[in-house]
Order: structure tokens, then sequence, then C-alpha cells
């Protein structure tokens, strides 16, 4: 599909299909998935949405910048680099593997 863009967590068992913008068109989501809560499951999707969305913006930069637009012009629209995205999956993936809680049952 033209002018979309795609992301997928690190398990696979989860996908999104995305507008430029980051607006899901379509959501993948492996049977294994369900297990979760549906807030913890919204927040995973939603995550995959931000970064497919930094994705498209990564690749229209690179795209205006191949097109002879100068990089400072560039820089002015605020469009993400490959170490934004590279920042958000990691702090992401430190969001989803810290405990929910660090009371241990008894």
């Amino acid at each position: 599909m033209a002018g979309t863009s795609a992301a997928r967590s690190r398990s696979g068992r989860l996908s999104v299909i995305t507008t430029g913008q980051g607006l899901p068109l379509a959501v993948r989501i492996d049977d294994a998935e369900l297990a979760k809560g549906p807030t913890l499951l919204a927040e995973e999707i939603l995550r995959l949405c931000r970064q497919s969305a930094m994705a498209a913006g990564i690749r229209l930069r690179s795209e205006l910048i191949g097109s002879g637009i100068a990089r400072d012009t560039v820089d002015l629209m605020g469009l993400p680099r490959p170490d934004d995205l590279a920042a958000e999956e990691l702090r992401d993936d430190d969001e989803v593997s810290a405990p929910a809680s660090w009371l241990r049952s008894v």
C-alpha cells in the first residue's frame, strides 16, 4: 500500500500497518498476545503505531534529502532521524521488560 508503514513487536506476535501519520489501518494479533490484559495490549499497539509513524517520517526525510531539498530545510520540518527511532525502541524495550510491580507474592 502506498503511503503506509508497518511495525511489529520483537516477538513478531503483534504487528500493525498504519498511515504515514501512525493511524492504524490493520492490526494482527497472535492468539498468545490475547492472554495479556486489554490495557497492556492496547499500549503495545499504540507503541507500534508510534514506531510505524516514526519509520514513515524517516523514509520521508530520506526521500526529501535525496530529491535535493537542503538538509537544513528538512531539519526545520522536525522529521525523525534513524537514531530517534532507535532511542524510542530502546526506551520501549525497557518499559516492556520492567516489572509492573517490585512486590512479590508470598
